[in-house]
């Protein structure tokens, strides 16, 4: 099979009276998600708009247009140029590859698809990493003519370290290879070889020339010799991955606790695993709570039952603390909570990862901050080499250690994707520069716990008889800080105030001698202030810290240690030149000359905070105007 006149296709066009028949006739069919991927001009797009076509799911101007575009465009060995339903960029369109993701439905007498059509260019391996975390397969397209390349290692790495089980080789344009079996063996002998070395073991090899139809739909003429399945008979045998969750141990992430009267509380979000019933015992995490379910409320009346994939609302027995970010599951088999794991972390952003900076973590419903350690190893996709790292770049894939600021709930990627499956979100430019999927949690995690103590913050604060504050001096080298902060300390000690100055030097002749000025360095230089800042306000302290502390990320991870209110930024605003006539240390000479790497304001970026609680300076102010300026604003302090 070879193409066709206009006449039949137009004979197999969707047309809006059909609309409605078609979609009422595959309403109550199961629903499989698979993505194709692979390196660029695979035959990717052309593979999916056969899969529409073929499936009847070209409406009637969508087919107008694709024949006015083919005969504009030029195609390979027939009148239609399928790509072209796919491809709806303009950009793509333009450049002939696929930049997004592009999802698209279609169904056979037997079930109903999600496809996604990822982008085979390096560079969007996000993308690519975005349409994999739904998937239940993934079609890994091969140029018969290229055989096994780079991508199609880096893809099927991530298929598989994103739990797809169910791999298609799909070894496309055997046309162009005269439809031999020798090459098409030799391809699937090379990825079986690479796949082993992964634990990849379900896959199934399928020659195709998508362009003209070629064992898509119906076996191929032109290769007598395969007696395998089509593409469309093998993708409606492959088991959903997510009834396999109906059988799992109950898990609902709750999105919202729905209150709208007194009498009514109820916690609805979409049922990650398993089946709930009214009457079940349940456990709150992470608190540990337990409970029943009550009832499970819906429109049409009370729920018998419900299971994985359902947006449901329970109420339960008890008046149990349970909020958004918390997990409902099954009271004798709970996930685990913890605060430090291994993961493997896709980096997706330009910039690189910051080992020891404070970004958002996203989990399910549940958002904290995260710090990630240096990575362990990068992985080389292509060999499978760990390679020795201080950070990721972009669509680097490594290894490393996540620590949370507090417990939360989890699950294996493998065993549960949604308690698994992590984004890492910058707290500055709010852009997701990673995605991560969580192995385990370290052993030290589950063996140190929380010690409650009877006198607590709030105890200690009375007894100083003042409210705690953390005063963060910040500004170039030179522009005043310490000087600025010990005037502050001074009128507080005359004010019977109960005070502690944290300052840079001196910090590093201690606790952070071991620390250089490298831009990893000077974030864990940060981390540790901020850690024994949070100590001494729970001490009921006021403490005043003078640092350079250059990146936003850093003072806001602080400021997220604290409670509300208790996080003064101080911005001591001198520009460089002022600065750098000051020069009291030499050390802008000494960066000038380039003696002084790394050094804030020559080398090294200082990133001005955009909305601080005080701002003073030190041109048009002396240190003790600029003291009793920050006095006023703090007061007051009970």
């Amino acid at each position: 099979m070879h193409g066709s006149d206009d006449t039949s296709y137009r004979a197999d066009a969707l047309i809006d009276e059909d609309i409605g028949a078609y979609l009422e006739s595959h309403r109550d069919k199961d629903m499989l998600r698979f993505i194709t991927c692979g390196s660029v001009d695979d035959g990717k797009s052309t593979l999916i708009g056969r899969l529409l076509y073929d499936s009847r799911r070209v409406f009637a101007d969508q087919l107008e247009a694709l024949e006015a575009d083919s005969k504009a465009s030029g195609t390979r060995g027939a009148e239609l140029d399928f790509a072209l339903l796919v491809d709806g960029l303009a950009a793509e369109r333009e450049q002939g590859i696929t930049i997004d993701v592009a999802y698209r439905f279609f169904a056979t007498e037997a079930r109903k698809f999600i496809v996604a059509d990822c982008p085979g260019h390096e560079q969007y391996t996000r993308n690519m990493v975005t349409g994999a975390s739904t998937a239940d397969a993934a079609v890994i397209l091969i140029d018969a003519r290229k055989g096994v390349l780079t991508q199609t290692r880096r893809h099927s790495f991530l298929c598989h370290r994103l739990g797809i089980r169910e791999m298609v080789l799909a070894v496309n344009k055997m046309d162009l290879v005269d439809f031999s079996q020798d090459r098409f063996d030799a391809i699937e002998a090379e990825y079986r070889a690479f796949a082993e070395e992964l634990g990849i073991d379900r896959i199934t090899a399928i020659p195709l020339a998508a362009v003209s139809g070629d064992n898509i739909a119906t076996r191929s003429d032109a290769m007598a010799w395969w007696n395998g399945p089509t593409l469309i008979s093998h993708l409606e045998a492959i088991p959903v991955r997510g009834d396999a969750g109906q059988d799992a141990p109950f898990r609902l992430p709750v999105q919202w606790v729905n209150r709208p009267h007194q009498d009514f509380r109820g916690f609805a979000g979409q049922i990650a695993s398993g089946r709930i019933a009214p009457g079940d015992a349940v456990r709150i995490l992470p608190s540990g709570s337990t409970t029943t379910v009550k009832a499970i409320p819906g429109f049409d009346g009370d729920r018998a039952e419900a299971q994985a994939g359902d947006s449901i609302t329970l109420t339960l027995t008890d008046e149990v603390d349970c909020s958004r970010g918390d997990v409902i599951a099954s009271a004798d088999d709970p996930p685990e909570v913890a605060d430090q794991f291994e993961a493997t972390i896709v980096w997706m952003d330009a910039q690189p990862l910051k080992p020891g900076r404070g970004y958002w973590l996203k989990l399910g419903t549940q958002t904290v901050t995260a710090t990630v350690a240096e990575p362990k190893y990068e992985i080389n996709v292509n060999t499978m080499a760990k390679l020795a790292a201080t950070s990721l770049g972009l669509n680097a894939i490594g290894v490393a250690e996540v620590t949370t600021e507090r417990r939360i709930v989890f699950e294996p990627y493998n065993v549960n994707p949604t308690l698994g499956g992590f984004v890492l979100i910058d707290k500055v430019s709010n852009q997701t520069v990673a995605a991560g999927m969580l192995h385990f949690a370290l052993r030290r995690a589950q063996n140190v716990h929380w010690q409650a103590t009877s006198v607590g913050r709030e105890d200690h604060a009375a007894l100083k008889n003042q409210t705690p504050r953390v005063l963060w001096f910040t500004g170039l080298s030179g522009s005043g800080k310490s000087t600025i902060a010990n005037e502050v300390e001074k009128k507080l000690a005359l004010m019977n105030r109960h005070t502690f100055l944290l300052d840079g030097d001196n910090i590093r002749h201690g606790l952070n001698k071991d620390l250089g000025f490298t831009e990893a360095d000077r974030i864990e230089n940060i981390r540790r202030i901020g850690e024994v800042a949070k100590l001494m306000a729970d001490a009921g302290l006021i403490v005043l810290t003078a640092f350079i502390s250059p990146f936003r990320a850093e003072r806001q991870m602080i400021r997220d240690m604290l409670p509300k209110g208790e996080f003064v930024e101080i911005f001591v605003d001198t520009p460089l030149e002022v600065a750098e006539q000051r020069d009291v240390k030499g050390l802008y000479k000494k960066a000038r000359a380039g003696n002084l790497k790394n050094f804030t304001g020559i080398d090294s970026p200082y990133e001005e905070p955009q909305a601080p609680e005080i701002r003073v300076n030190t041109v048009d102010m002396t240190p003790e105007d600029a003291a009793d300026y920050i006095v006023s604003r703090i007061m007051p302090l009970k």
